[in-house]
Parts: C-alpha cells; structure tokens; sequence
C-alpha cells in the first residue's frame, strides 16, 4: 500500500479538490490518502473537510496550529511517525497527477532509494477542468534542484525522524531530508523521463512577504534564513534531527489551556524591555505558562522621537513589526517543542503569545 501525504492550510479549495480528481481517475486503485490540516480557519478547515469525505480513499486530519506559524516539516511528521504502509508520498495540493502515476510509482517503489520527480508548471490561464497530459507541450519544467515531490520508504524517514521541524515558513525541508537518507546509505533518483504531474499556477508565496506587520505570520528574510540553515547542514554528516522529538503537534487541550491563561505580563515596545523578554525572562522560566501581550506605543514613539531631535535622551524603541520577528523567531528557533501560542490583533496594535514550559 502507498501514501499519499498532503499538508495544508487554508489554501484555496479548488485546486485541492482538481489535485483530488485526478487521484480519483488513477488506473490504480491500491493507494490511500491523508491530508493533514495544519491549523486552518474554522471555516476553511470544514470545508476542507466536508471535500475530502467525498472520497472514500482520503482521510483528514486536523493538527490544532492555527496561532503557530506554517511548519511543513512537523505536518509531515505528525502523519510519517505513525505510518504502518511501506511507502509514501510527499504530495502538494497545487499537483495534479497523469492516471497512471500510482502504477509508475509502484514500478519505481524500493526500500533503498528514494525517488522524486519531475513537475510541469502550468500557465495561469490552462483549463484544468478536462486536462489531457498529452495536449500540453508548453510549459516549464522542474529541474534536480526541486527535490519536493518524493516517493520515500517510511521505514528510511522513521531511522532519521523525519524532515527537520527548525524549517518554518518557506524552507529547504526537502533538500535536507534527501541529504540526510543520502548520509544514511538511500540512493536517491531523480525521475524526468517523463512528466507525470503538473502544477497548478499560483502567484509565488514569496512575493507576499512585506515589511509591514500583518495579520498573516510573517518572518523577515526567513528565507535566507532557512537557506543558510541548510548550507550548514549540507557540509555535516548528522543524518537524526529533532532530538526533544519529533511529529509531535498542539494538542487540542493545550491550545484550551493556553487560551484560558489570563495575561500575566504586559509590556511596550522599549528595546530593554523586549530584549529583556528574550534573553532575561524567556531563558530562566521555570514549569508553567507565561502569557505576554506587548502593545504599540505609537503616540509615545513620536512623542520620544521629537524629544531626541531636541537632544534629550529617549528610551530605544523596536517596531511592532520587529517585535513579532524576534518574538516568532525565539519561539521557533528555542521553544517550538513546548505549547506556545501567537496572536496579532485585528488592529494591528498589539501581539500577544503564550508558552507552556514543561520538564526544563
């Protein structure tokens, strides 16, 4: 039996259900899939949800990570460590796959190699609706260096506990995943001898990314961040990662329990009190819950600024915007294997977050 994995998140629902017809249309049937939801909105998570019933051989699964950032990785985990099949695949909502992909896979399925394929990306006007593989000549094709799509025994992915959860956001998770069961003894192929799979056309992720707070999580440059990550890792040899664990998300009781927590500090945006925060508090808490809501000062920031042009000594003060990034940034990097929380509101004026420490 194979796999097929989706993460997801509040995505459009249209490219989800194309991706999911043309699995339906397979020539074989001897497949099963699982998409798991990591923390869309109510809304969005329903339906979700109510598309997928509609086929019998898709199940869903809802990880409670609405107020964490995007981690593929730990989506992905949180269905591999428990996986009981030999094989799976890495899927992505935006593909859409030739009826005979699963029978090429089950040619291709080896206990030793690792095979990832070639993608035909699609123009923002192709008719998804009746696509027929054979009448599509025009479009760009992936190269060796898009390593996303992979067919994986479980088994391999388990010896190195799965993709490594430091990737948030936008990462390189699928190129250190391969370097790794590389390290560890897998062959891996590249498959382009044929296109087997489209992408559906998007406007790129990355071009969303803005320098002003917004409601959406967001990091400055976690993309280069994440390639720099990498770097490092292609020039070891550790081939196990997550070593507090691995596959393991909020559960829906932590989240009640941090949702519960009254605030019990409250700050502004000065630069001592965040830095402080960071590398006074955060580092030295002992077991129990720290709930922190910081709030824009915007009034005062102008105030100390005509103070300063005056020559008067004014505190320091960071942006909310840089504020979230150096909160989300602690978070992710030092505390994502304990129950945390992160909320902006609605107006744009304040951020709040919650962080559970257990067992330090």
């Amino acid at each position: 039996m194979l796999t097929i994995i989706y993460s997801y998140r509040n995505r459009d629902l249209n490219r989800l259900e194309n991706s999911f017809n043309s699995l339906a249309r397979q020539s074989v049937k001897d497949f099963e899939v699982i998409l798991v939801d990591y923390g869309s909105e109510p809304d969005l998570a329903k339906n979700a949800k109510e598309l997928c019933s509609k086929y019998k051989f898709i199940s869903y699964i809802y990880r409670f990570a609405q107020y964490q950032p995007w981690n593929k990785s730990k989506a992905l985990n949180s269905v591999i460590k428990d996986l009981k099949t030999e094989q799976c695949f890495v899927a992505d909502v935006d593909m859409i796959f030739r009826s005979d992909f699963i029978e090429i896979a089950y040619s291709l399925k080896d206990p030793e190699n690792i095979t990832y394929f070639e993608v035909g990306f699609l123009g923002p006007k192709e008719d998804l609706k009746d696509l027929n593989f054979a009448d599509i000549t025009n479009y760009r094709k992936s190269t060796h260096e898009a390593t996303g799509l992979s067919l994986f025994p479980v088994a391999a992915l388990k010896q190195i506990r799965g993709f490594d959860e430091f990737y948030h956001f936008w990462g390189a998770e699928d190129t250190d995943v391969h370097k790794r069961l590389i390290d560890k003894g897998y062959k891996v192929d590249f498959y382009n001898s044929e296109t087997l799979m489209f992408h559906q056309w998007h406007p790129s992720y990355r071009s969303s990314e803005t320098k002003k707070l917004t409601k959406d999580f967001q990091i400055s440059r976690i993309v280069q961040l994440n390639h720099q990550y990498l770097q490092n890792n292609l020039l070891k040899t550790a081939i196990e990662v997550n070593a507090k664990g691995w596959g393991e998300t909020l559960l829906k009781e932590e989240l009640q329990s941090l949702e519960k927590e009254s605030v019990n500090l409250i700050l502004n945006t000065e630069k001592r009190k965040i830095d402080n925060l960071l590398f006074g508090i955060l580092p030295n808490l002992g077991n129990g819950i720290l709930k922190v809501r910081i709030e824009s000062l915007k009034k005062d920031i102008l105030r100390q600024k005509l103070k300063k042009s005056l020559g008067k000594k004014v505190p320091e003060y960071y942006s909310l915007k840089k504020v979230n990034d150096l909160i989300l940034l602690h978070l992710i990097s030092y505390y994502r294997d304990f129950p945390y929380t992160f909320k902006i509101d609605d107006n744009l004026q304040s951020i709040e977050f919650a962080l559970k420490i257990t067992n330090r």
